[in-house]
C-alpha cells in the first residue's frame, strides 16, 4: 500500500492563472504596505487556491517486479570438446535451480550457437543472444546476466555501455590446454586446370613451438605432397588443379600427445578449377549444309578455340587452274597430325572421306592419338559407308563400329534409347518425354554394324544414331546422321541441337559433369546435399562420414532416369566424406576455417574487461566431485557499483512494480472545504467589519 498526494484543478492551468496571480499580487502588495487584515486576506485566498487545486490522496495497491536473469548456455561446436558439454549442461541445471529459489528474479535460459544457419554457427555469438533474450525488458529491470562458455566469444563488445546489468562468466575447460592448428594464410578462389598454383599456409601452437612438423597435402581427397613446415612461420606449398570446377585442397598436421583436439589440425581451401580454352581441330571433307552448325557453334562457345578446314579441293580435282592462281591454301597435314596433334583436346572429322588429302600414315597417328586420351568425333554422311571411307583406313584402331554399307534415306524421328535416357548427354534433353519427340524428323542416317560402346539416340528401326565409346584412354563419338543442321534451320519447329552437340563435344573432352558414373556432394547452409549419376537402374545407399568421424547412412531418391539425389541435414560444421560403391567425393558444410575452430583453447581474458567494467565476474567453472563448483548467487541493490566476491556472484533487484488498484480520496470535498472557506471568509469579513 503506498499513499502519495494528487492535484486534479476545478479549472485548466491558464484559467487558474489568470484568476489567482492577480489575487496574489494585491496580497503582496497589502503585505509589503501592512495593512490591517492582510494575513487572513492571505490565508482566505490559499484556502481558495487549495479548493480550485483540488487535492486529491491517493492509496496505489502495487505489485513489485522480478529482475529478469539471462543464463547464455553456450552450445556451439567447441564446447564438444572434451567434458566440456557434460560440465555446461550440469552447471546450468545447478544455476536454474539456484536462481529459482530467489523469488526476486525471473530467470530466461538462452541457448546459443547450436541452432540457426549456417554462418550463426561458425561463431560463437553469445551477446548476441543475450541482446534477443532481453529486449522487451526495460533497462531498470535487468538483474544480470550469466554465460556459461569456453570464453572463445566472437562477438565481444568494447564496453559494457550496451548492458544494463552485471555480467558474470562462467569459463569451462581446463586450465593450460595445449592445442596445435593450422590454418591457410594466402589461397586463391579460382585456378588455371594442370597449372601450378601457390598457397601459403601457418602452423600455430599455444605453447613456444618453434620446430619442424610434417604437413601432409590433399587435393580432392588424394595425398598429392608433403611438405615440412616450421611452427609459427608462413610457408608456401604448390599444387595443381586436376579438375575444372568446385576442388577441395586439405592440409593436415599430425596430432601431439595431449592436444586438445584435432578438428584444427586440418585446413581446407576450396579452389574453382578453370580450363584453359579448349583447342578443337574441325575438318570438314566437303561444303555442305550441316558444316555451319558445327562451325557456328563450336565459335559460339567462349572455352573452345577452334581451327577449321573445309577440303575445297580434293587432289583428284583436275581443271588446269594454275596452282598460283588459287586463292586457296594448303592443307597443314603434317603440321597438324603429326608436330602438333596433342595439342588438341578433340578432332572432328565432319562428312570427310580418304581422298589422299591425308597420307595414310596419319590415320595411325590419329588412332595412336585417341589410344593415349585423345578425343574423336566421326559425324557421318553417305560418304562414310562407301568405298572411300575412312573406316577403310588404320583409323579403323580406334572405331567403335564399322559401316555395313546401308544409308537410308527417309523420314525418321530422331529418339533416346534407353541407354540414352540414362546417360548425361543425352538425359532429358527438350522434347524427349513426348512420343514422338517434340522435335523435327531427319532424313538421312548410316548404318553400321556391331557397335562398342553405348547406343543413346536410335534412327529408323532402331538404327544406332549416336555413338559413344570408350578405345583405350581416349573417347570416340560416331554421330550417323548428317541431318543435324534441320534443328538448326527451325525445319518443322527444329529441335535442341545446342545442347546436344554441346554435351558431345564435351563428354569427348572428359568433362566431369557428364561422367556415366559420377557421385559429387556439395553442402547448402547445414544440408549435405548428394548426386549419384549412374547407368543403373537403382542406386545403393550413399555412406558420409562426418568430421568427427561418425558415419550415417544416406538413402537416394531417383529423380530423373540415371539420377539419384539425397539429402542429410547435419549440425557439424567441416569436411565430410561419401562414399557410394567404389566412387568417393568430398564436401565442405558450412563456411571454410571458420572462426569457431581457428581457437579452441578455453580462455577467461575475452571476457573479462567487459564483464568487470559491468560489474560482474570471470571465473573458471572448475568441477568437483558430483557436480559443477558453482559459486553461491547473491542478490545485490540497483545502485551497487560492484556484484562479485570471491565466491559470490551478485545480481542486481528492481524497485519496478506494477500498479494493481487506486483509491482516491478528495480533500476538499464535501463539507470539510464547505467549512475551510467559510471559515476564512468569515475571518476576513470579521475582521474588516471592526
Amino acid at each position: 500500500m503506498t499513499w502519495s498526494l494528487s492535484f486534479e484543478p476545478l479549472f485548466s492551468w491558464p484559467v487558474l492563472a489568470a484568476l489567482l496571480v492577480p489575487l496574489a499580487l494585491l496580497m503582496a502588495v497589502s503585505l509589503f504596505l501592512g495593512r490591517r487584515g492582510a494575513l487572513l486576506r492571505l490565508a482566505a485566498l490559499a484556502v481558495l487556491a487549495l479548493a480550485l487545486f483540488n487535492p486529491v490522496l491517493l492509496d496505489e495497491q502495487r505489485e513489485p517486479l522480478k529482475s529478469v536473469v539471462a543464463v547464455v548456455v553456450d552450445e556451439s561446436q567447441s564446447q564438444d570438446i572434451g567434458e566440456r558439454a557434460a560440465e555446461t549442461r550440469e552447471a546450468a541445471e545447478a544455476l536454474v535451480q539456484q536462481l529459482s529459489r530467489l523469488d526476486e528474479f525471473e530467470v530466461r535460459v538462452v541457448e546459443a550457437g547450436r541452432d540457426g544457419a549456417a554462418d550463426e554457427r561458425t561463431e560463437t555469438r553469445l551477446f548476441g543472444a543475450l541482446e534477443a533474450a532481453l529486449r522487451d525488458v526495460p533497462p531498470s529491470r535487468v538483474g544480470g546476466a550469466i554465460m556459461i562458455t569456453d570464453g572463445q566469444v566472437h562477438d565481444t563488445p568494447a564496453d559494457a555501455s550496451g548492458f544494463a546489468g552485471p555480467l558474470h562468466a562462467l569459463i569451462t575447460g581446463e586450465e593450460g590446454e595445449r592445442d596445435r592448428r593450422i590454418r591457410f594464410e594466402r589461397a586463391p578462389r579460382f585456378a588455371i586446370v594442370d597449372s601450378p598454383v601457390e598457397l601459403t599456409y601457418r602452423v600455430l601452437s599455444t605453447e613456444e613451438e618453434s620446430g619442424p612438423i610434417d604437413v601432409e597435402v590433399f587435393v580432392n581427397g588424394e595425398l598429392a605432397a608433403m611438405e615440412r613446415a616450421t611452427i609459427g612461420r608462413e610457408m608456401p606449398v604448390e599444387i595443381t588443379v586436376p579438375n575444372a570446377g568446385r576442388n577441395i585442397v586439405e592440409l593436415r598436421i599430425p596430432t601431439e600427445e595431449g592436444e586438445l583436439t584435432q578438428t584444427n589440425n586440418r585446413a581446407v581451401a576450396l579452389i574453382d578449377g578453370i580450363r584453359e580454352n579448349l583447342r578443337v581441330l574441325l575438318v570438314s571433307g566437303e561444303p555442305h549444309s550441316g558444316e555451319r552448325t558445327w562451325r557456328n557453334l563450336l565459335k559460339s562457345d567462349a572455352a573452345v578455340d577452334l581451327v577449321h578446314f573445309t577440303i575445297l579441293r580434293p587432289p583428284e580435282k583436275q581443271d588446269g587452274t594454275p596452282i598460283n592462281e588459287l586463292s586457296l591454301i594448303a592443307f597443314p597435314t603434317r603440321e597438324l597430325f603429326v608436330e602438333k596433334i596433342n595439342d588438341f583436346d578433340l578432332i572432328i572429322f565432319d562428312r570427310y572421306q580418304h581422298r589422299d588429302v591425308l597420307p595414310i600414315l596419319y590415320y595411325d597417328y590419329i588412332a595412336e592419338y585417341v589410344e593415349n586420351g585423345g578425343a574423336l568425333l566421326i559425324a557421318a554422311g553417305p560418304e562414310f559407308a562407301g568405298e572411300q571411307s575412312i573406316a577403310r583406313t588404320p583409323l579403323i584402331a580406334a572405331l567403335p563400329a564399322l559401316p555395313n554399307g546401308q544409308v537410308v534415306e527417309a523420314g525418321f524421328y530422331p529418339r533416346l534409347s534407353e541407354t540414352g535416357k540414362r546417360h548425361p548427354v543425352t538425359r532429358a534433353l527438350d522434347g524427349s518425354a513426348s512420343d514422338p519427340p517434340d522435335w523435327s524428323r531427319w532424313f538421312r542416317a548410316i548404318g553400321i554394324d556391331r557397335p562398342e560402346g553405348q547406343v543413346v539416340m536410335e534412327g529408323p528401326n532402331g538404327m544406332p544414331l549416336l555413338l559413344l565409346a570408350r578405345e583405350g584412354e581416349g573417347r570416340v563419338g560416331m554421330f550417323l546422321s548428317d541431318q543435324g543442321w534441320l534443328w538448326a534451320r527451325g525445319f518443322e519447329g527444329g529441335g535442341p541441337y545446342v545442347p546436344l552437340y554441346r554435351r558431345i563435344a564435351h563428354w569427348l573432352m572428359k568433362e566431369p559433369e557428364l561422367e556415366e558414373e559420377r557421385l559429387t556432394a556439395q553442402g547448402r547452409g547445414m544440408t549435405l546435399e548428394i548426386v549419384r549419376q549412374t547407368m543403373a537402374d537403382e542406386a545403393a545407399p550413399a555412406l558420409v562420414t562426418s568430421p568427427s568421424g561418425q558415419t550415417r547412412e544416406v538413402q537416394l531418391e531417383a529423380e530423373d532416369p540415371g539420377l539419384f539425389h539425397g539429402t542429410l541435414q547435419v549440425d557439424e560444421i567441416g569436411l565430410y566424406q561419401v562414399e557410394n560403391g567404389d566412387l568417393s567425393a568430398l564436401a565442405h558444410v558450412g563456411p571454410v576455417n571458420a572462426p569457431e575452430f581457428a581457437d579452441t583453447v578455453s580462455t577467461e581474458e575475452k571476457l573479462r574487461p567487459v564483464a568487470e567494467e559491468s560489474g560482474g565476474s570471470v571465473r573458471r567453472l572448475a568441477s568437483r566431485l558430483g557436480g559443477p563448483n558453482l559459486p553461491n548467487i547473491v542478490s545485490v541493490r540497483p545502485n551497487a557499483s560492484s556484484a562479485a566476491g570471491r565466491d559470490w556472484i551478485g545480481l542486481r533487484t528492481t524497485n519496478d512494480s506494477v500498479l494493481k488498484s487506486v483509491r482516491r480520496v478528495p480533500l476538499f470535498a464535501g463539507f470539510l472545504g464547505l467549512g475551510l472557506l467559510l471559515l476564512a471568509l468569515g475571518s476576513m469579513w470579521y475582521r474588516e467589519g471592526r
